[in-house]
């Protein structure tokens, strides 16, 4: 299809509620783009999955205030677009993502923020491309399990959720960067996040941790002591560890349980 293709959906108002588009973004360069436009979207619109190329598709409002989009479902159907590399459906309503989303072997990059979600399908654990992974303000109670299984997850935010827990397959994720649990329920972590050796970035402020592991140490390309947003502990009630000996590296972190264990064996 050209640039700015319609795809005749019904309107609310004088806009279109979506067009098509080739964005001349370089970013973006060569890929089939489609962004949704229009006050209110309530459901998907059946047109898209006869879309077979496209690349990247935006159903989010998050950007556009003056937007209200409540969509409650990603239907089935979503698995006839096996070219997508990027899915946008922030701040949505949707409480659940069919298991066909399994099927998208080329997405990179899936945005999922401000939803009413609880829970993923298992077969969220087949995106093995997938690098990019937004869960925030959502109504998780732990760490997703399929989310452990992507092993070419470098972002995944699921801030501003309830996570209690982390599971331990956490370290099957060796490519991850970036993990933000911030705002979360956490009281304590998997010995295993401490086998994360290319994490860069680490946010756990806001939860309930009275401790951290002695191994905390062993993550040394995360930039202590060196960038204050890298490594984020505000907000927990600390009690092992001081949060402010955090901020100064694994070297500080180390010898500090080192010492502990001494005074401890005494």
């Amino acid at each position: 299809m050209d640039t700015a293709t319609s795809l005749g959906c019904a309107s609310r108002g004088p806009d279109p509620l979506c067009r098509y588009i080739t964005d001349h973004d370089p970013k973006y360069e060569g890929k089939k783009k489609l962004k949704i436009s229009g006050r209110e979207l309530v459901s998907f619109p059946e047109q898209v999955f006869g879309l077979h190329q496209l690349q990247d598709l935006e159903m989010s409002p998050e950007c556009e205030s003056c937007l209200r989009y409540q969509m409650d479902l990603l239907p089935q159907d979503i698995s006839c677009l096996q070219h997508l590399t990027c899915l946008y459906v922030d701040s949505n309503n949707l409480k659940t993502i069919p298991a066909e989303i399994g099927n998208l072997s080329h997405l990179e990059r899936l945005t999922l923020s401000n939803n009413s979600l609880s829970s993923l399908p298992p077969e969220m654990g087949a995106l093995q491309r997938l690098c990019s992974c937004h869960l925030a303000n959502n109504s998780l109670t732990e760490l997703p399990a399929p989310l452990c299984q992507l092993r070419s997850l470098t972002f995944p935010d699921m801030s501003d959720n309830r996570i209690g827990t982390v599971p331990s397959s956490i370290w099957h994720v060796e490519k991850l960067e970036t993990l933000l649990l911030l705002f979360n329920s956490l009281e304590g972590l998997p010995e295993d996040v401490c086998l994360l050796r290319n994490l860069h970035t680490l946010w756990l402020g806001n939860n309930h941790l009275r401790s951290l592991l002695a191994s905390f140490g062993e993550l040394v390309n995360l930039d202590w002591g060196y960038n204050y947003y890298s490594c984020n502990f505000e907000g927990n009630p600390l009690e092992c560890l001081p949060p402010e000996l955090c901020s100064r590296g694994p070297e500080k972190i180390r010898g500090y349980f080192l010492s502990f264990h001494r005074t401890q064996r005494n």
